[in-house]
């Protein structure tokens, strides 16, 4: 119904066309005068609304068009989808748990790599608190050197830092050993 009405519209743009090529051939005959300017904007005026007629007709036209063409699209699409949901289960259940296992491997990528930067983030932090003690250690142990009662205060600290290191180690290692526990479980 579109085209034959497309087609009809076309024709009928044409005719006008071909009235205003007549009445511009009539302005400009030797029988009538040339200045008449009513004459002149009467064929004016026609031919710019044969051009909007024309421009309208063509908007309106490839709109349609290009809706068609979407809704065809948009049938397909659709068909395609409903014939999936109504295709084979068997394929089906196994195309979804394939998907959903990559979902899973991805997820577990992801979750390994963010836990790889904070060690790498956690390392970075340590070397520099070890390298903040050295100097500091290195400092006192001169500062001992020149005063004895320093050097004993100093043992004590190490001391106590040696038994801290110890604690925090075993506390470390059982974690460590619950956490493995608890993976293999």
């Amino acid at each position: 119904m579109f085209e034959t009405m497309a087609i009809e519209i076309e024709q009928l743009l044409a005719r006008l066309t071909g009235v205003n090529d007549k009445m511009a051939e009539y302005t400009n005959s030797a029988g009538v005068p040339s200045l008449n300017a009513a004459l002149m904007h009467t064929l004016q005026r026609h031919r710019d609304i044969l051009q909007d007629y024309t421009h309208e007709f063509h908007k309106t036209k490839a709109n349609f068009v290009a809706i068609r063409e979407r809704e065809n699209l948009m049938g397909s699409v659709r068909k395609d989808i409903e014939s999936y949901k109504s295709g084979s289960g068997v394929n089906n259940r196994r195309t979804e748990l394939f998907l959903k296992e990559h979902d899973h491997l991805r997820n577990s990528d992801r979750l390994i790599e963010e836990t790889i930067s904070i060690a790498m983030a956690t390392k970075e932090n340590m070397t520099s608190q070890r390298g903040m003690l050295k100097s500091i250690q290195s400092k006192m142990n001169t500062l001992a050197n020149r005063f004895p009662a320093v050097n004993s205060l100093i043992q004590r600290i190490n001391l106590r830092k040696r038994r801290d290191s110890l604690i925090l180690g075993g506390v470390v290692g059982i974690c460590t050993i619950l956490l493995l526990l608890y993976a293999f479980h």
